[in-house]
């Protein structure tokens, strides 16, 4: 076996992270809902608090997506490939995603950076936003790890995307293709 126990709980955190703070907005958007229109008042800073949570969810997937690298792709040039080419490619794009994420990692800790001092807050309850950014940060250093974790794979074993993505598990799990 190619990946650690450590690895799949670091990533199993990762992507309960993510969900929670998902689950998070979801609520305190229903809720915020339910009190504007049912009571005339809204849940104070519910825009501001979802939609940085909502960034955290965001950058906390992307570190799962780092690992499992269950995004959207077209695929038509690697089934087309050899298996040490297709290895070639998928080295080729996680170092792309590793590349992004730290440029990413880089401009958005500038901004907490400049923000710390600053005291930009929320409207409502005047709550300091550069601790959230600063979780939306912590989520790309982790798409980092994430990555870095995915590309030694790749190099060292030569695993791909296939232990995530082939028919033949969606076929085991009762998915149906037509």
């Amino acid at each position: 076996m190619t990946r650690s126990r450590l690895t799949e709980r670091v990533v199993t955190i990762v992507e309960r992270i993510a969900a929670v703070m998902l689950g998070l907005v979801t609520i305190l958007v229903f809720v915020s809902a339910i009190g504007r229109y049912l009571f005339a008042s809204p849940v104070p800073d519910a825009f501001d608090l979802s939609r940085l949570s909502l960034a955290i969810a965001i950058m906390w997937g992307f570190a799962s997506l780092g690992f499992r690298g269950s995004h959207i792709k077209v695929d038509i040039l690697a089934e087309m490939l050899g298996p040490r080419a297709r290895r070639v490619l998928d080295l080729l794009a996680w170092l792309g995603l590793l590349l992004f994420t730290l440029l990413l990692v880089w401009k958005l800790g500038g901004r907490v950076l400049s923000q710390m001092p600053g005291g930009e807050t929320t409207m409502d309850l005047r709550l300091p936003q550069w601790p959230f950014l600063a979780f939306v940060v912590a989520g790309l250093v982790m798409a980092v790890v994430t990555t870095l974790i995915r590309l030694w794979l790749v190099l060292r074993w030569g695993e791909g995307l296939e232990p995530y993505e082939t028919l033949a598990d969606d076929e085991a799990h009762g998915a149906a293709h037509e």
